[in-house]
């Protein structure tokens, strides 16, 4: 792993490949290793860059003062991307929808493409009740750390308000471990973590937040899942047909994690996206 130190702290990322970037984001408790199984399946020549961002899988706490509301983190992601002097960069977007207001926030200059898989929007801001249950622990006592445990028990992940909705198949032991250590094991991680979801989640401010990419110019891709009931199947169409140059396709039998569920219909679509002549 490598270090980017951005103005709220140390970013881990790792990177492979040659060529225009590609950034691949993850959602709250997940880290890069999200996209293990579709990366090897992505085509050569792209340089395919996995940030860690501090959403309670991380291993590097933030400054203590930094802002983690939802733009403090959006700004945070324009910082890594300044400072790797990333340009050209296709952003893939998945679960966590917040680097969706890149745009909104007039910070998306180095971005020329996205790909948004399901994924967090208009509204639906902490979604589901797996984001009500996580409103509630990180307001109780103890509570981030009692969630944590719980989702180290495969029979309790797989409840509606774990994270029963977010894969169809079995999310393994082993991912489900490294994803929660870091806030077992580490109350600076807990305390960014808190940070970030007890910030204000304003439905009619993320909203036009979310319809700002009526300005963003760039091709999209949205890759959504209509099996999945977390992030609404109706919300697909509806970003795509926000993007001025927007195409909507589907990733049918997969929940939000379509690329631990169905990784090869992901690279599959993906990689014909990034061999479009304006991805090169």
């Amino acid at each position: 792993m490598r270090d980017a130190q951005v103005s709220a702290g140390t970013v881990e990322y790792d990177t492979v490949g040659s060529g225009p970037p590609v950034v691949l984001l993850h959602g709250l408790l997940m880290d890069h290793t999200l996209w293990d199984r579709v990366l090897p399946l992505l085509p050569a020549g792209f340089t395919y860059v996995r940030p860690v961002l501090p959403l309670g899988a991380h291993r590097r706490p933030m400054r203590a003062d930094a802002d983690l509301t939802l733009p403090g983190m959006v700004r945070l992601v324009a910082d890594f991307l300044d400072v790797l002097g990333l340009d050209d960069v296709t952003l893939v977007h998945s679960d966590w929808g917040g680097a969706l207001f890149l745009t909104a926030h007039g910070l998306d200059r180095r971005v020329a493409r996205q790909v948004i898989l399901p994924c967090e929007a208009f509204g639906n801001f902490l979604p589901g009740l797996s984001g009500k249950m996580l409103s509630l622990a990180v307001r109780a006592p103890g509570g981030v750390r009692f969630a944590a445990r719980q989702l180290r028990v495969a029979r309790l992940r797989r409840l509606p308000m774990l994270l029963g909705q977010f894969t169809r198949r079995p999310l393994p032991d082993e991912l489900a471990h490294r994803w929660t250590e870091p806030l077992l094991r580490d109350p600076a991680v807990r305390r960014d973590f808190t940070a970030y979801c007890r910030g204000p989640f304003d439905e009619q401010t993320l909203t036009r937040d979310t319809e700002a990419l009526r300005r963003f110019s760039g091709d999209a891709l949205v890759l959504w899942s209509p099996d999945n009931s977390l992030m609404p199947p109706e919300h697909g169409p509806r970003l795509a047909a926000l993007l001025p140059a927007g195409r909507y396709a589907e990733v049918p039998g997969a929940y939000v994690l379509s690329m631990l569920d169905e990784p090869e219909a992901v690279a599959r679509e993906i990689g014909a996206f990034l061999a479009s002549p304006s991805a090169r």
